[in-house]
């Protein structure tokens, strides 16, 4: 026993711990990638927007529309359109504006705008993508469009907003003023108490067009709905 016992060299000696092999992980090189062309000139994917298949499809079919230019382009570009739902339309709106498409995007507002109307931010979109695509006349056809309507939605402080800081920055000095008219006629500063901000950011667009006598009217007429107001409050 003792002699198997000691011819064995591995009895009772430690057992060494099995070397675990180390994985090397491949480093990865930070490249970063830029586009040229007129993709690089696109605004960032907003955060969470999915198109739908329809949204992503209708786009395509505008776009091989728009580069074939065929005689009835209007309809077909018609019937793309008719087929999207609102939340469609809006998406492909959207993406349109973001890649710098504002004749094609144009096109989708007018067919969003005579199905389900458009707010007043969706509107100051449209003024700031069509400016910097230096379409100024279209801006002021969109004006126009919402004075056919005969109401501006006066009650929406951030829309009315976007709006008039839009066309300040479009340096479209007629059209803001067609917008203050459209507003007064809409119940604003009777109706609907005018936003302070609002008042603000517009008499000062007015200044800057050398509009000095309307800005002034402007400032006057909210001193006195404000003391009106208060005169109304200190009575109560």
């Amino acid at each position: 026993m003792a002699c198997s016992l000691h011819q064995n060299p591995y009895f009772l000696k430690p057992l060494r711990p099995s070397a675990t092999p180390t994985t090397t992980t491949p480093r990865r090189s930070s490249v970063q990638v830029r586009c040229g062309g007129p993709r690089s000139q696109r605004g960032p994917l907003v955060k969470g927007r999915i198109l739908s298949i329809e949204a992503i499809q209708a786009i395509q079919t505008l776009k091989r529309i728009q580069r074939t230019n065929p005689p009835n382009l209007t309809h077909l570009l018609s019937n793309t359109l008719t087929r999207l739902i609102k939340s469609d339309l809006l998406a492909t709106l959207r993406e349109l504006l973001r890649q710098q498409q504002c004749t094609l995007a144009l096109q989708v507002f007018s067919a969003l705008r005579s199905e389900y109307g458009a707010e007043l931010s969706l509107y100051a979109d449209m003024v700031q993508a069509l400016t910097v695509a230096g379409m100024n006349d279209e801006v002021d056809r969109l004006i126009l469009d919402i004075v056919g309507g005969g109401i501006i939605q006066v009650d929406d402080t951030k829309g009315l907003l976007s709006l008039i800081k839009a066309l300040i920055g479009a340096q479209r000095r007629e059209s803001l003023v067609t917008v203050y008219e459209l507003m007064k006629e809409s119940g604003w500063g009777s109706g609907v108490e005018p936003d302070e901000y609002v008042v603000k950011v517009l008499v000062n667009g007015l200044k800057n067009f050398g509009e000095l006598d309307l800005a002034q009217q402007i400032q006057d007429e909210f001193d006195r709905f404000y003391n009106a107001k208060s005169d109304n409050f200190v009575k109560f």
